[in-house]
Order: C-alpha cells, then structure tokens, then sequence
C-alpha cells in the first residue's frame, strides 16, 4: 500500500462571466465525492486532500478539467504536497499538532 500525503489544491477558472466560483468548486467537489480512497477539507481558499500520492495526482488532475468540461478557457491550479517520510502523516495530525503547541505555550 502507498504511503499517505497530505495536500492542498486550490482552482481558479480565469475569465469567466460571473466573479462567483462555487458553481465550479462544486462541480470540482463531485470528483473527490467518487473517490471514496481520498479523504477531504473543503476549506474557504482550497480544498485539503489526504491520499495516496498517486491518486493524489490523479485527482487533482481530474479536478483541474471540470472548470473547462464547464466552457473555462482558462484555469489557475496549485497543488501544496506534504509528503512525510519519517512517520504517518493526517490532516487531523497536522491541525492537532499546531493546537498542541498553542496549548503548551500558553502554559
């Protein structure tokens, strides 16, 4: 079995007719709802991802066609990995071990 990653995706169609996005975000979140192996943040600016870096890759690329399957000319995309090596990494992980050490600081 790969290894997990975490990773943060964030797509922007360019030049569309309406300053809204969520209509393509939306769409977007329908590839990761059909991907049951990849767990997902949707988050105000992207969406976080945790995976398989292979599916990673996979669905990220998937989800930076859905803006032009809707008529886009153009899409922005940024893809933030977080591949860990020396131990297990999760979403849940990252956010907690950040909480932890505000905890501990203010101590």
């Amino acid at each position: 079995m790969e290894k997990e990653v975490v990773a943060e995706l964030a797509i922007i169609p360019l030049g569309t007719a309406d300053t809204g996005l969520s209509r393509y975000i939306a769409a977007c979140l329908e590839i990761l709802r059909n991907n049951e192996d990849i767990q997902y943040q949707l988050t105000a600016m992207g969406t976080v991802m945790q995976g398989p870096l292979s599916r990673i890759l996979e669905v990220a690329q998937q989800m930076h066609e859905v803006p032009f399957s809707m008529g886009v000319s153009r899409v922005f995309t940024t893809l933030k990995i977080d591949d860990r090596r020396d131990r297990p990494e999760t979403i849940e992980r990252k956010v907690e071990a950040v909480l932890e050490f505000e905890k501990a600081k203010g101590e």
